[in-house]
């Protein structure tokens, strides 16, 4: 059966679909441009033709599945309730501990990221998203005096940061610290940085 002719868009999505599973199953390191044409049966020259090196592909496959998780995130940060409440329900989200998809992926970017500049590139960008994201929501809770925060992009980095190293201890070393603790120690991070009483704290984000 001949395949069905897609477009330029539709190929590049298939592709870096493609791409996104082989490097979860093999590693940015070990995956190769034969990887991602055999498991579409197309040819090594299609996915050069798209993607003129690995490094490229590489990137752009991780820019793809992180934007999943970033249209998720503005999608809970959205919400109309309170700016605590949006917060709490996308840091549970976005916690290694919670339903994000792309934690392995992001650990294996970072790695790749230090010897290759367009993953770097991309992976800084995304970053910044993530942060400014929140940044945002915490700002409009300042504003609206659901809490002092007096330095929202700093508690933005503060977090981001704690939920990356846990990600770490979770995802590459399993069993360095259970899950429940984990997700305790985001939710008094998260508490400690807004400046909200631990009481009050429990009681609004339900």
């Amino acid at each position: 059966m001949a395949r069905i002719r897609l477009s330029v868009r539709e190929r590049r999505e298939e592709l870096l679909s493609a791409a996104v599973e082989q490097i979860a199953a093999r590693g940015v390191a070990a995956v190769r441009i034969s990887d991602v044409a055999s498991a579409l049966g197309v040819s090594n020259a299609l996915v050069l033709y798209h993607f003129s090196t690995k490094e490229k592909l590489v990137a752009a496959a991780f820019g793809h599945a992180a934007q999943d998780d970033l249209a998720h995130l503005r999608k809970l940060l959205g919400r109309r309730t309170s700016a605590l409440r949006r917060l709490r329900a996308a840091v549970r989200w976005y916690a290694p501990t919670g339903q994000a998809k792309g934690w392995r992926l992001w650990i294996e970017s970072w790695a790749a990221a230090q010897r290759e500049p367009a993953l770097r590139e991309v992976a800084r960008d995304l970053d910044a998203q993530w942060k400014a994201a929140l940044t945002e929501v915490i700002t409009e809770g300042v504003a609206a005096g659901e809490f002092p925060c007096p330095d929202p992009a700093g508690s933005a980095l503060r977090l981001t940061a704690l939920l990356d190293g846990l990600a770490v201890q979770l995802t590459a070393y399993g069993g360095t610290v259970s899950r429940a603790r984990a997700q305790s120690w985001v939710d008094e991070a998260l508490a400690r940085e807004l400046e909200v009483e631990q009481k009050a704290w429990t009681t609004a984000a339900r």
